[in-house]
């Protein structure tokens, strides 16, 4: 059961474990991994019976089964090099990989072996895993994704290995107070993290500022140099990825900045310590926190420190493993691939060319063709602010040497323009890598797109947007450029892993080859009239929302009726995704039970949940909405359980594990054409939640796999939302709909907010304007009508359940074993390289 608690919780009892004086051979069989844990217990961490807390049996537990990965960690690396395989690089500001745990006993096929070790020491495993923190390595569904990719990777036995940075702190832990949002820092390492491997031997020093010097070489070459440099190390801690039960397990390098020097000794000596220390915070703040406030000039500093630090490092890295095997770099891009995880790693474009220029003396001719066949680029937004644009005086300050690169590619890259639609001197603008204005900007998506050979979208209408709109003259310019690669989630841990009742039943009915081949899963149609398999079915989602159940009641305090039907809205907090739309459904729903129009009511649980950036006003403002419509629905008697609503605090992978089994309905309504793609969709998809929502990112193929008759569709299509725009009108959808405007009367009235006048004003505003560009009272009416929809077909359980089977056995496209194969297909072209096998 997931928790929020401390690594040094109490455990209700000691740890009763003996004394164990001999190191235990690394075996998988249940007297092998109780002597291991045993001898970590008490001699690696020097712990005796007497100890009640549950953090010390937590480390001996992981490194009893870190030992199994090791070996085949160092068998799979050995594979790779052995046989000088093609390699992806996967660069990602974010990998939000969840607890490690109970993935890797998954993986390595443990669990059951582990649990019989500790009950046979009177240990109560689940208790003890539950202990590990979530690592605070990434954000949202960006993170979330290439983690899933990793794990795939791993399955597949492709040779990818991830880069990130190693966080001291995640963004922030969210909890709720009188309805608002707080943030405190998440300090997820405090207590350490075992599954880590430092690998110091392997540091890398990233420049930033200075200035650069040319001077003409004893061969007559022109030599760039940049010196006055203030340098960073960059340390590297290894992370295993166990594919699932093959014996590969690849690896996430991720980086931790530290100063050249510790401190200063003549300053510490003078008596000036503050000073003396100086340089060592400074480097240390490259990675202290994940995603900083970049409403500041320092805030944006640090993050374009941070995205440079991580694709120096890793470039740097990924060239010392090349030329440990190879003389030059004749074959490099034929051996290589850097797939860079949206815009945030792209100055890996430049910075490779400065590599291969500055320190390797290539001509600008071979480092560019060298540069544009291994750098591949995915995009994930359609937002135009979402994407990186930094100013030139930024990088002029930190990355001199950088941004003469840029301008370089840049002025070669619009000769090609202008050669391609002569006299067109609007492209030329349109497309070029730098902004002019006042303060010129450099457009990192465009970086992206002219250096690398392949640029994908993550679904086939964000793909189609893509080429049609935001970067349609790269599009026109360079078609076969563009391909789309629909996401996915991994199915170990998103089906396998977070629902183990209904794995045992699909197994029991279909085997166990669907673990690792998700179309395996069309083979339970036949079983979708069975009615022993159908009572089976509902019984596990029952069991799933009893759990879900009680993890509300610990963290939100509220009580969910398990026979309503589990209405879940979870993910970032953001105006395109439109969890206000959610919450006026809501009110429309009270506004009907205070009339008194409660007739063939069916009774339902609202849960929603995310975190809003510190610093986006709006979102949390949605949140403080939510908090205090759940505070009046749920104390008002005359509701009387036919409605509940919680918000849900410091949501987290951990916590969707357990609230994706235990959903009915999946709420997936952003503004068409705003969702680049969205997996949280796919994870409900795949647990059996029937989904409701807008023809947008991947809902449109998931509506596709299950048929429009398991789906609740409504809203407009982004064409109509666009052409819409152009005459929307809010006053009027209000004024001409009965329902709409008794919503609007409430949230108008102040009933909601009686202690605080005009708090809300901000959204009531927002969605009387015309200019709303996220179009939600557009939608209302829709919206109401899909959801009437939904509750009367809840009423039906045989067709609900029929719904329920159908989306799962529909899921198998959502697998990243089917994205990552694609990704290979298509940009990668990899070998796949099994691991050497472990004696």
């Amino acid at each position: 059961m997931y928790t929020n608690c401390s690594n040094f919780k109490l455990m209700t009892k000691s740890t009763p474990v003996d004394d164990l004086t001999i190191v235990p051979p690394l075996g998988m069989d249940v007297e092998s991994l109780r002597n291991c844990f045993r001898y970590y217990y008490n001699h690696t961490l020097g712990r005796s019976k007497e100890c009640h807390s549950t953090h010390y049996p937590y480390k001996a537990l992981s490194y009893t089964v870190k030992d199994r990965l090791m070996e085949r960690w160092k068998k799979t690396r050995s594979a790779y090099d052995d046989s000088d395989c093609k390699r992806t690089y996967y660069l990602s500001l974010e990998f939000l990989m969840g607890r490690a745990l109970g993935n890797c006993m998954l993986n390595l096929d443990l669990t059951e072996a582990l649990k019989e070790s500790f009950y046979q020491l009177g240990l109560d495993m689940e208790e003890i895993a539950d202990c590990e923190q979530d690592a605070g390595l990434g954000n949202g569904g960006l993170g979330r994704l290439a983690a899933c990719f990793l794990d795939s990777c791993a399955t597949l036995q492709l040779p990818v290995k991830g880069y990130g940075l190693r966080y001291e702190y995640g963004m922030f832990k969210q909890h709720i107070e009188q309805g608002y949002q707080v943030e405190e820092t998440d300090h997820w390492l405090l207590n350490g993290n075992p599954w880590e491997l430092e690998r110091p031997e392997y540091t890398q020093r990233v420049k930033f500022g200075g200035y650069t010097e040319y001077h003409i070489n004893n061969k007559g070459k022109l030599t760039i140099y940049w010196n006055g440099t203030r340098d960073v190390l960059a340390i590297p801690y290894d992370v295993p990825v166990p594919g699932f039960q093959n014996g590969t397990v690849n690896t996430l390098r991720l980086w931790k900045a530290a100063a050249t020097d510790e401190f200063d000794l003549d300053e510490f000596n003078s008596g000036s310590y503050t000073e003396a220390v100086e340089e060592k915070n400074s480097a240390e703040h490259i990675t202290m926190v994940l995603y900083p406030n970049d409403s500041s000039e320092n805030g944006k500093e640090l993050r374009l420190r941070q995205q440079y630090f991580l694709a120096s490092a890793s470039l740097q890295d990924v060239i010392r493993e090349w030329l440990e095997r190879h003389d030059d770099f004749t074959d490099f891009s034929l051996k290589n691939c850097f797939q860079l995880n949206d815009t945030h790693p792209t100055v890996s474009i430049a910075e490779f060319m400065r590599l291969l220029i500055d320190e390797y003396e290539h001509t600008w001719d071979e480092a560019w063709s060298i540069t544009t066949k291994c750098m591949a680029y995915t995009n994930h937004t359609l937002l135009p602010e979402a994407l990186e644009r930094w100013s030139v005086p930024l990088f002029k300050c930190l990355l001199p040497r950088l941004l003469e690169i840029i301008y370089e590619i840049n002025s070669r890259f619009l000769k090609e323009v202008a050669m391609h639609w002569p006299g067109d001197a609007r492209r030329i603008q349109q497309m070029s890598i730098i902004e002019e204005g006042p303060i010129p900007q450099v457009r990192m998506a465009y970086l992206a797109i002219v250096g690398s050979f392949s640029v994908n979208g993550v679904a086939a209408l964000h793909t189609e947007l893509l080429k049609q709109g935001l970067f349609n003259d790269f599009y026109e310019l360079w078609p076969k450029k563009f391909n789309n690669k629909t996401n996915g989630v991994t199915p170990r841990r998103w089906l396998a892993g977070c629902n183990p009742e209904l794995r045992q039943l699909i197994t029991d009915n279909i085997g166990e080859k669907w673990v690792k081949d998700l179309s395996q899963l069309t083979k339970l149609k036949k079983f979708i009239n069975k009615k022993e398999f159908r009572n089976q079915w509902k019984k596990i989602k029952q069991s799933n929302k009893a759990n879900l159940a009680v993890l509300v009641k610990e963290q939100c305090g509220v009580e969910f009726n398990t026979d309503a039907l589990f209405d879940i809205q979870v993910k970032r907090i953001h105006e395109y995704k439109r969890q206000l739309l959610n919450i006026l459904h809501v009110i429309h729903l009270y506004n009907r039970i205070k009339a008194g129009d409660t007739k063939n009511w069916t009774n339902r649980c609202v849960l929603i949940g995310g975190k809003a950036a510190p610093g986006y006003a709006m979102a949390k403002l949605t949140i403080k909405l939510i908090n205090n419509v759940a505070n009046i629905v749920n104390n008002d008697p005359e509701v009387n359980g036919l409605l509940k609503v919680a918000f849900f605090p410091n949501y987290n992978v951990s916590a969707m594990e357990i609230i994706c089994p235990g959903t009915d309905l999946s709420e997936q309504i952003s503004t068409a054409g705003k969702e680049a793609s969205g997996t949280g969709n796919m994870k409900f998809m795949m647990n059996g939640a029937l989904t409701i929502g807008t023809l947008d990112g991947a809902n449109i193929e998931i509506r596709e796999e299950v048929g429009d008759d398991n789906f609740f569709l409504f809203g407009l299509t982004a064409e109509e939302v666009e052409t819409s725009k152009q005459h929307y009108d809010p006053v009027n959808i209000i004024n001409s709909d009965k329902d709409i405007a008794n919503v609007m009367n409430l949230l108008e009235s102040g009933c909601l907010n009686q202690c605080e006048p005009q708090l809300f004003d901000p959204i009531i505003q927002s969605l009387k304007s015309s200019h709303d560009m996220w179009m939600t009272l557009a939608d209302f009416r829709s919206y109401i009508d899909a959801q009437e929809q939904v509750s009367l077909t809840y009423q039906d359980t045989k067709r609900w359940t029929t719904m329920s089977i159908m989306n799962t056995l529909s899921s198998s496209k959502f697998s990243t074993d089917r994205t990552m194969e694609e990704y290979n297909r298509d940009i990668w072209k990899m070998e796949k390289v099994a691991a050497h096998p472990v004696e």
